[in-house]
């Protein structure tokens, strides 16, 4: 009887000791990109003293952020793109965004209802003037590029989701008549009289902020029976878009609305963006759909007080679930996120550059992912996932793809962007909490922690320096020590 209760506490020990072994004394793969030497596997181990003092001291107990989804947006140019490829390479490449089994592991989906500047160039669903019936509604035009498109992605992921804003409402609905915010002699034929409309004559200008100057107007009409068939615009989109196999989930009443632009876009106030969200969208939504979440944006200015202006309004807890940010907006993210912390909060668009393809645009890209999930953005969704021959527009400017294919030779080339989305996307899947970060603003050198739902650990870090660079990050009661190179994106993954 001695012998077996021996034997029992030696087991008992050694159970605790392979439990304290696997919880501290972790392996990693450790996966590191540089320029031209992308996607090298080795391994790390955990130390028991520190190298140096730690950036992050993370106890895997952490409260941290419920990270839900990756996306990408589905474009008529990128569906161009991808139809110069033969069909193997097509096939491949929808694997890679969008299978559970593939590198980037896409799972939600972004589009736009009627053009936007990634469209081959302006329709809406409805360009007859006056038709507040609705009665020539029709999704004809996607049929052909968007809804294959998206349908193809399907094919990988049956379960994706799908969100959509408009980028401009039918041209009719507008005070200027016109697609666009502002005339381009280049770009678009919108009479430069019409510009007169957006600032008044008014001359405010403030550098430290974007738009360096506000919208004195709405260009969205703001009749009662234009808000309120907008808003029913929105809902025969969702109903049409379903007939299709393709359910919205969340819509956002406008992409952009201070980007006063040449191309699909529509200017709104603080007064105008309460309006139509309060009194017409959300309660049209609640009635016809539902199941549908409204959020707030898409927000890309930097202009806190405007947007706390909206939020601030008592009608809003009731109107939205959630708030979008982009491009300036992710500044006041942190802030309006401490002050609102009721509200879901995602990421809308990745910049998307100028059409540069390189290193520089992957570290970019790589703090913007580590800013947002960071600062508890629930999702991430990239701009365009494909094009070809130097990213241009329907507009005439070049913007980057996380795919770049040559239509001359048909052959597609995965940019540096892409390896550094896979550093993220591949290993933080839904469901992985955000433990811990540190912003790579004034060192440049960003850390993610985050712990999966299998419980296994990650740490993202990158280094921009031109010198290699010694990090330290405590886990648990261990250590991560480990040399940087210079300009490296890396990922650690506890095996």
């Amino acid at each position: 009887m001695r012998n077996i209760v021996k034997k029992t506490t030696l087991v008992s020990s050694l159970v605790l000791a392979l439990s304290a072994n696997s919880m501290y004394a972790q392996s990693f793969e450790w996966i590191s990109s540089t320029e031209g030497n992308t996607w090298q596997k080795s391994k790390a181990k955990l130390q028991t003293n520190a190298a140096q003092t730690p950036i992050l001291d993370v106890s895997g107990s952490e409260e941290g952020t419920v990270f839900k989804a990756w996306g990408t947006c589905f474009n008529e140019l990128g569906w161009d793109a991808l139809n110069i490829l033969p069909r193997k390479e097509q096939e491949t490449i929808l694997h890679k965004l969008f299978s559970p089994e593939g590198e980037l592991r896409f799972t939600m989906g972004r589009f736009s209802m009627n053009a936007n500047d990634y469209a081959r160039d302006w329709y809406s669903c409805d360009e007859v003037p006056g038709d507040f019936q609705l009665k020539y509604f029709n999704i004809n035009r996607d049929k052909t590029t968007l809804i294959p498109f998206i349908k193809a992605a399907q094919q990988y992921n049956p379960n994706m989701t799908f969100w959509m804003s408009p980028w401009s409402p039918p041209s009719w609905m507008k005070i200027n008549h016109y697609y666009s915010v502002r005339s381009d002699r280049n770009q678009n034929q919108m009479s430069p009289l019409s510009d007169v409309a957006l600032f008044e004559g008014s001359k405010e200008k403030n550098t430290k902020v974007f738009p360096q100057q506000l919208a004195v107007n709405d260009y969205f009409i703001q009749d009662p029976r234009y808000l309120q068939t907008y808003a029913n615009y929105f809902c025969k989109f969702i109903d049409a878009y379903k007939q299709q196999g393709i359910a919205i989930s969340m819509v956002m009443f406008q992409n952009e609305s201070w980007s006063y632009t040449n191309y699909p876009g529509c200017a709104w106030t603080a007064e105008g963006i309460i309006r139509f969200n309060t009194e017409y969208l959300a309660p049209t939504l609640k009635k016809q759909h539902p199941e549908i979440k409204l959020y707030l944006g898409t927000i890309n200015t930097n202009r806190y007080d405007v947007i706390d202006q909206v939020l601030s309004d008592p009608r809003m807890p009731e109107t939205i679930q959630g708030v979008g940010f982009q491009w300036e907006g992710g500044q006041i993210l942190p802030k309006l996120r401490a002050k609102y912390p009721q509200y879901k909060y995602v990421q809308t668009e990745n910049e998307c550059g100028w059409g540069s393809f390189d290193w520089k645009a992957a570290e970019h890209t790589f703090g913007l992912m580590n800013h947002y999930l960071g600062n508890g953005c629930e999702e991430y969704t990239f701009w365009n996932a494909i094009l070809y021959d130097g990213g241009f527009s329907g507009w005439g400017w070049k913007q980057n793809a996380l795919i770049h294919v040559d239509s001359k030779a048909g052959t597609a080339t995965y940019t540096p962007e892409y390896y550094a989305v896979q550093h993220y996307s591949h290993y933080i899947t839904p469901g992985s909490k955000i433990l811990a970060y540190k912003t790579g603003k004034e060192d440049k050198t960003p850390v993610l922690v985050v712990m999966t739902p299998q419980k296994k650990q990650v740490v993202i870090a990158g280094n921009f320096n031109e010198k290699a660079k010694d990090i330290t990050v405590k886990l648990g009661n261990r250590y991560l020590n480990i040399t940087l190179q210079p300009h490296s994106l890396n990922t650690f993954v506890e095996k």
